[in-house]
């Protein structure tokens, strides 16, 4: 069992920054991918970005290339988001996540563990 909590999420103008935190416990990462995704109001569930925990190694949706960037800590368990350049469209309940399968992955169906989302709004 893997438990993820997000953190970070809030209210930010258009062009603005905000750091998203992802902290795992249950289970010491070693090769997983994780990742994370976004959902909007009336909208389906969508792949933001992944990184590899083992080799960090990343890949990002096309929307958010050059804008959000993702990391992580060792030490801290945690998978960070860094996202920059904010657009009112980013606007969303954002989601990490874990593949226990996967070294990197894209799809809802590859991970495996969920966390509970944080809420992006970007006022423009």
């Amino acid at each position: 069992q893997v438990q993820l909590v997000e953190s970070g999420g809030g209210l930010v103008q258009a062009g603005g920054s905000l750091r998203l935190s992802c902290a795992a416990s249950g289970r010491t990462l070693s090769r997983e991918a994780l990742g994370w995704f976004r959902q909007a109001p009336g909208k389906e569930r969508e792949f933001v970005g992944a990184i590899s925990w083992s080799g960090g190694t990343t890949i990002y949706a096309d929307s958010v290339k050059a804008r959000f960037t993702m990391s992580r800590d060792f030490a801290k368990n945690t998978v960070y988001l860094q996202m920059d350049s904010l657009k009112s469209e980013d606007t969303a309940v954002y989601y990490c996540a874990v593949s226990t399968t996967f070294v990197l992955a894209s799809k809802n169906y590859q991970y495996d563990y969920w966390g509970q989302g944080t809420q992006v709004t970007v006022s423009s």
